[in-house]
């Protein structure tokens, strides 16, 4: 689960029990430090929020893939397939995105969220300017920024701490489609 010793009961895990059915490991390592939790929630939803979802699961998908963020990789490779995508295709943008058959601005997108996780201090006026020849707007633009950048704080700590991608992975996707979003820590055994 996690390298950490984290609390056995805790009140943020009836709020996940309730919507999920269980308590996902990631809830069980924030709840040592809830205050920051309730920040990250209200950060996460606000890049969200001002965010076209898809493009948001694809930016976020593009970090965890560069910072190699299994548990990251997963969750929104899950979402991208049971929201947008067949299996095939979410696979496809796991292991090579260029050969998903993807418009050409997300192409341009995934490329860029994980240069700007990768080292946020090579990206220059250039890699901006490509992605506004693809039509985003500056906002758009920044929208792609945050959503990399916040998926470096999430991912590092759930790393950082030994955090195992929940087994209930293991059920909801397929295993060609799970290993393809494994890109660091393995999926917990149960």
């Amino acid at each position: 689960m996690s390298y950490l010793q984290t609390p056995a009961e805790d009140s943020l895990y009836d709020a996940d029990r309730e919507a999920m059915g269980y308590v996902p490991n990631y809830t069980k390592v924030f709840a040592l430090n809830p205050e920051v939790y309730a920040a990250w929630q209200q950060l996460n939803g606000a890049i969200k929020q001002s965010m076209d979802l898809r493009r948001y699961e694809l930016a976020t998908l593009a970090a965890a893939r560069r910072l190699r963020s299994s548990y990251c990789g997963l969750a929104h490779g899950k979402v991208l397939r049971d929201r947008f995508y067949d299996a095939g295709t979410v696979q496809a943008i796991a292991t090579d995105h260029t050969t998903a058959d993807l418009d050409p601005a997300d192409v341009a997108v995934i490329d860029f969220a994980e240069r700007v996780a990768a080292d946020a201090t090579a990206i220059t006026e250039t890699d901006i300017d490509e992605l506004r020849e693809h039509g985003l707007s500056d906002s758009e633009i920044f929208q792609v920024v945050l959503a990399a950048a916040a998926r470096c704080f999430f991912s590092t700590v759930l790393d950082a701490a030994g955090t195992e991608p929940d087994v209930e992975f293991r059920a909801s996707l397929d295993p060609a489609l799970r290993d393809a979003l494994t890109f660091g820590r393995p999926v917990a055994n149960g």
